[in-house]
Formats: C-alpha cells, sequence, structure tokens
C-alpha cells in the first residue's frame, strides 16, 4: 500500500463580515505555543491571509485523519484567539473592492512571483488540497502521472468547493479550478514517455527563463522535487476533514488500481490533450450536479454513475485495505448531501452572511 500525505491550506477570514484577514505571522505565532502542534507543521503561503498544514507521512487512513482532526482543531483555536476564523473554503467568498489587496508574505520568492504577476498574485486568494503519494522510484512516478490524468475531471468534479468569489455566485462550483489555470504551467500535465523526458522537458521550461523554477510547475500532477512522491494538486481544499480523509483514501486507492493495471500491462486511455482540458473546465463549471467524463467508458455520464463504476473497479483494493469504511459512506452521503460547493451555495442561501461565515468555520475543524 503506498504511504500518503496531505498538504491543505486555509483561508483567514473576519468572523463578522468573512471577508480575508491578513493575519497568517500572529496566527501562526499563536500556533506555536499550541501543544497539538509540532514545530513546523504550520506554514505560510503566499498572501498574508492563508495558512498550509501538512501531515507526516501516513500509512492508514485513520493515521492522516488524527493528523488532519488535530491541526485543523488547535490551528482553527488559534485563529480565534488573534481574532479571525480558519476556514477550508477554497476561495475566498467575499471581498471589499475599496481596500488595498491582501498583502504578500514578505519573502524573496512570493515578492518576485508579485513583481511578475501582480493581479494574478492578488487574486490567489484561494485554497487547495495536495495529496503526495509515496513512490519507490521516478519511473514509477512517470506512470502513475500518466495513468491518473484521465481521472482528473472526476476528482475535481468530487472535490468542487468554491463556488463563491468576490460576493458573486461565481456559477462554477470550482471557481480555483480557472484562477490556478492562468498561471503559464498549469492545469491538465500531458503525458511523458519516461523519466528522462520529463526531466528535459521540465527543465527546459525553467532553462529558457519561461519559470522562474520547478516550483512553478503548477500541472494537477507533478513529480515532487522535495519528496519521493507523486504531488496530486487538483483538488480544493474540503469544508470537512472526513471528505479530505475519503478523497485522499480513494486517490490511493485509485493509484494502486493503476499500478496493478500497469503491471498487467493494458493500454493507458487514449485521452486527448483538448478533451482532457475541456473535461476538467466541464467538471469545475458542474462540479458533480451534472455530468462528468468517465475514463472507463471514456464518455460523459452522470456523476452518481460515473463514480458507483469507480467504486467497483476500486472495490478489490478498497476491500483488501479495509480502507472502504472512510470512503464509501462519506462518498455516498457527499452524493447525496452535495459536495462543498452545493452546501456553501445552500448555506448562503437559507441563512445568510453571518451563519454563513460561522457554519463553514464550524465544519472545517469538526465543531
Amino acid at each position: 500500500m503506498l504511504t500518503l500525505g496531505v498538504e491543505e491550506e486555509y483561508l483567514l477570514l473576519d468572523p463578522e463580515t468573512g471577508l480575508p484577514l491578513a493575519r497568517a505571522a500572529q496566527v501562526r505565532r499563536a500556533a506555536g505555543l499550541h501543544p497539538a502542534l509540532a514545530d513546523g507543521e504550520v506554514q505560510h503561503e503566499l498572501l498574508q491571509a492563508q495558512l498550509e498544514i501538512a501531515t507526516p507521512v501516513c500509512h492508514a487512513l485513520d493515521e492522516a485523519g488524527g493528523h488532519l482532526l488535530r491541526m485543523r482543531h488547535a490551528l482553527g483555536q488559534a485563529a480565534r484567539e488573534e481574532g479571525c476564523l480558519l476556514t477550508a473554503c477554497a476561495a475566498a467568498p467575499f471581498a471589499d473592492t475599496d481596500r488595498l489587496p491582501v498583502p504578500v508574505t514578505p519573502t524573496a520568492r512570493y515578492r518576485a512571483m508579485h513583481a511578475q504577476a501582480r493581479r494574478l498574485t492578488d487574486e490567489q486568494l484561494i485554497a487547495g488540497m495536495h495529496v503526495h503519494l509515496g513512490i519507490p522510484d521516478r519511473a514509477t512516478g512517470v506512470t502513475l502521472l500518466n495513468r491518473l490524468r484521465p481521472w482528473l475531471p472526476l476528482l475535481i468534479a468530487l472535490s468542487a468547493n468554491s463556488p463563491l468569489w468576490h460576493g458573486a455566485d461565481t456559477g462554477f462550483a470550482s471557481w480555483r479550478t480557472v484562477v490556478f489555470g492562468r498561471w503559464p504551467v498549469s492545469g491538465p500535465p500531458p503525458s511523458f514517455r519516461d523519466t528522462h523526458d520529463y526531466d528535459r522537458r521540465t527543465s527546459d521550461l525553467v532553462g529558457e527563463g519561461l519559470i522562474r523554477d520547478s516550483g512553478q510547475l503548477y500541472w494537477h500532477i507533478r513529480l515532487s522535487e522535495r519528496y519521493p512522491t507523486v504531488e496530486v494538486r487538483a483538488m480544493d481544499v474540503q469544508l470537512r476533514p472526513d471528505e479530505a480523509v475519503m478523497l485522499a483514501g480513494l486517490l490511493r486507492a485509485l493509484a494502486t488500481r493503476l499500478l496493478d493495471d500497469d503491471r498487467a500491462r493494458p493500454p493507458v486511455p487514449a485521452v486527448t490533450p483538448e478533451v482532457l482540458a475541456a473535461a476538467v473546465w466541464h467538471s469545475a463549471r458542474h462540479g458533480c450536479t451534472g455530468t462528468v467524463l468517465d475514463p472507463l467508458s471514456g464518455h460523459l455520464a452522470p456523476a452518481a454513475r460515473a463514480v458507483a463504476a469507480l467504486l467497483d473497479y476500486l472495490d478489490p483494493v478498497l476491500t483488501a485495505t479495509d480502507d472502504e469504511r472512510h470512503v464509501t459512506p462519506v462518498l455516498e452521503r457527499l452524493l447525496r448531501e452535495g459536495n462543498g460547493a452545493v452546501r456553501q451555495r445552500r448555506t448562503l442561501r437559507r441563512h445568510g452572511r453571518a451563519e454563513f461565515v460561522a457554519t463553514i468555520a464550524d465544519e472545517t475543524t469538526g465543531a
């Protein structure tokens, strides 16, 4: 079974207005005093209204879920001590256009990014969930990247949790996907022949000065430069911690099954770059309320049917690892009650802005 690690990004919001608050440094200091948080577990992000956490390397979903609950709860408490709310919504729902943009975190890297693309940086008030899957070697990583590509639209549809932006409904389930797609190297990655092909093509992007470094490879899937992992970056951060665990478990089971398939040498499903890009946009637009590209059939299908086919495909892995209990019930609830995008819209429509902000903060910390 592949090891896994989960990184989550959060937004800091004003408890009364829901506007982003630039208090990341204060919250990090307060979190450093919390006994439940280890040194270095809370990191700054591009903008001063964002924070990031990362679990240790985990072998079991129980382990990953325990770390996420521990860190969300402790960091949420630190945020409240500093007069703001920790929220796992994947895009800032409200903004005050009369105020200055949220400042960039004062590091050389982030200042350079701001100088290079000021408007894009100012609007990077989004939050993702990244899953690292442990691999024995980079060749396995390239194989996994190629085989996971067709599944990106379904992962984006299920995880969509960013329908609101600057006080308006965007009409998209994952506006974060659209915002992040504006960077030069982003969206679905191409397929690669082998490790040499991956290294050559990514090095050319840096060598030609088109991107600053490999950290600006913002593809939905990439090989990590720091760890022996494949990093899947396509998903919005999740409101509920058990949904984050479900997606991590679903992704690990899928990677395991795909590597098993590769050893048996069936062909990789043929998805052209243009179809994949359009299917990602389609999923960002509709989430799991409409149709989604089903890689097993190669056609658009209702989301519930695509999920049922996926669970059938993954049943041997989920049963063998006992991960089924973390994945299937939560996934069925998500389809029944709606993913984060559906629930955000419903809460705001029924209860108004103040209750909406309180609800997403409570769901973030498992309250």
